[in-house]
C-alpha cells in the first residue's frame, strides 16, 4: 500500500508495519503515554506507543500492564469491527533494557502472552528481548544516537531502528538527521524511524526523503487531550519553542532535551547546569529522576508548530494534512 503522497510502496515493511493512515509512530513518553493516548493514537492511523514502565500497580496487586494491553486490545477490536474500511494502527509497547530494569524479565513475559505486535527497545541491545518478541511474531524497533549502537542493535536481532537525532525530546542524540539517517542506509535497508523535531507533516516528508520508512514523534502528543501530563506541562509545551529547550545530562544520567521553564521552576538555571555521572542512572522504578525532578519535563525542539492543546485526533489530522500538501507542492515543482 502506498501513503498518502503515493510516494513510496510499503510492502517491503515488515506486515506490522504496513498500511498506516501516514508514516509515524507515536513515540513511548515517560508517565505521559496511557492507554487513553495510545488508544486515541492507534485510532488515528498511526502507531502509538507506551512505556511498558508506565503500568505501575500497587504492592500485591496484579500486573497492571496485563490489564493495560487486555483493554488496549479490546478496544482497537471494537473499532475494527466497527470501522473495517478505516482500521487502527497496531501498538508498541516500549521496554526499557538496562540492567537497572528489574521488572525487564516480567514486562516480557507479559507482552509475549499477549503477542504485542511492536516491540521498541531502549538502553542497550539485548538478543534475548529480541527472541521472545520474535517467537510470537512481533517487530523490534531499537533506537540508537549514533552509526555503532546502529550496527550493535541489527547485530543482536533488532529488526529496526530508531535513529534519536538532534532536538528529539527527552533522551536524545547529538546528531543531525542528515548525517545519522545517511550512515545507516549505507548499511541497513531494513525499517528505520526518525526522531526529532517531528512536529508537523513537512518534517514527516523532510524524514522520509532523507530515507526514513517512520517519522517518531512524542513532544507533539504531550499537548493533546489524551496525555497523562499537567496542566501546566502541556500549556509550556503550547508555549514554548525551540529556544526553550536545553540538552542535559543532570536529570537521568543520560544526556536528552528538557524544558527550561521546567528547569527554572525547579530553582536551577538551565544556562549553567552540571554535567551528570553516567552511572547515575536507575531504572528499578521507572525512573532515574529524584523525586525532586520529576517536575523537570522533557520536549523537543519542534514545539514552536504547537499551538493549543487537542485531542489526538485533530493533532494527527493536521500531520495528515500538512504531509499531503507538502507533497502535491513538491510534486508539481518536480513537474514544471
Amino acid at each position: 500500500m502506498k501513503d498518502l503522497v503515493g510516494s513510496r510502496d510499503d510492502s517491503h515493511l515488515p506486515a506490522a508495519l504496513r498500511g498506516l493512515r501516514i508514516p509515524l509512530i507515536g513515540s513511548p513518553l515517560f508517565i505521559i503515554s496511557g492507554t487513553e493516548l495510545v488508544i486515541a493514537q492507534c485510532k488515528a492511523g498511526i502507531i502509538g506507543s507506551f512505556p511498558a514502565l508506565n503500568a505501575r500497580e500497587a504492592d500485591g496487586e496484579p500486573p497492571l500492564l496485563d490489564a493495560w494491553l487486555t483493554r488496549i486490545k479490546e478496544e482497537l477490536d471494537r473499532h475494527n469491527q466497527a470501522n473495517p474500511d478505516s482500521p487502527a494502527a497496531p501498538y508498541a509497547v516500549n521496554q526499557i533494557v538496562h540492567r537497572s530494569n528489574g521488572r525487564l524479565e516480567r514486562d516480557i513475559e507479559i507482552c509475549v502472552k499477549h503477542e504485542v505486535p511492536v516491540w521498541i527497545t531502549s538502553l542497550g541491545a539485548r538478543v534475548e528481548v529480541n527472541e521472545a518478541a520474535h517467537s510470537v511474531g512481533g517487530v523490534v524497533l531499537h533506537d540508537i544516537i549514533n552509526n555503532t549502537f546502529a550496527h550493535k542493535a541489527i547485530e543482536k536481532g533488532a529488526d529496526g531502528l530508531v535513529a534519536v537525532a538532534a532536538g528529539a525530546g527527552g533522551h536524545a542524540g547529538a546528531q543531525s538527521p542528515f548525517a545519522l539517517v545517511r550512515e545507516i542506509r549505507e548499511w541497513f535497508d531494513g525499517p528505520v524511524a526518525l526522531s526529532g523535531s517531528i512536529a508537523t507533516g513537512e518534517a514527516l516528508l523532510a524524514a522520509r526523503a532523507l530515507g526514513a520508512d517512520f517519522g517518531y514523534a512524542g513532544s507533539p502528543f504531550i499537548a493533546t487531550e489524551e496525555a497523562n501530563a499537567d496542566g501546566d506541562y502541556k500549556q509550556m509545551i503550547v508555549d514554548s519553542g525551540a529556544e526553550d529547550i536545553v540538552y542535559s545530562s543532570l536529570f537521568t544520567g543520560v544526556w536528552g532535551n528538557y524544558l527550561k521553564g521546567s528547569v527554572r521552576q525547579a530553582g536551577m538555571d538551565p544556562d549553567n547546569l552540571p554535567t551528570a555521572d553516567p552511572t547515575s542512572m536507575n531504572f528499578s522504578s521507572g525512573s532515574s529522576k529524584p523525586k525532586a525532578w520529576k517536575t523537570i519535563w522533557g520536549s523537543g525542539q519542534g514545539i514552536g508548530a504547537i499551538k493549543s492543546v487537542t485531542p489526538a485526533q485533530a493533532l494527527v489530522d493536521r500531520i495528515v494534512d500538512e504531509y499531503t500538501a507538502a507533497g502535491s507542492r513538491l510534486a508539481a515543482e518536480f513537474q514544471s
